[in-house]
């Protein structure tokens, strides 16, 4: 019974190190012509928007939300990838193996 308080109180601490390690993990997304970019951390969070001056034109508002998308949702798409090997390794190492992950 020892032994298993144990590997909890072990897989535990490994699972809240991997959350630090995600949250101090950026991801950075760009749109092709590098005009919008967008940082986010490992756990989902946008960290930072990069735009340039001369989308902030009104005229440009339709080109300008196009960029945000693309760019958002590819950084996102790799937060979320970065997550998912890391709970894979942490599954691994529980002797988990989830299909999917």
């Amino acid at each position: 019974m020892l032994d298993k308080a144990k590997q909890l109180y072990q897989l535990q601490k490994k699972a809240k190190e991997v959350q630090k390690t995600l949250k101090n993990t950026e991801i950075e997304a760009r749109s092709a012509d590098s005009m919008v970019s967008a940082v986010f951390s490992g756990d989902q969070k946008i960290k930072s928007i990069d735009i340039d001056q001369s989308l902030l034109a009104p005229e440009k508002k339709k080109e300008l939300e196009e960029k945000l998308i693309r760019v958002i949702s590819e950084g996102l798409s790799r937060s979320q990838a970065v997550a998912a090997e890391k709970a894979k390794s942490l599954m691994g190492d529980m002797g988990m193996n989830i299909p999917g992950l």
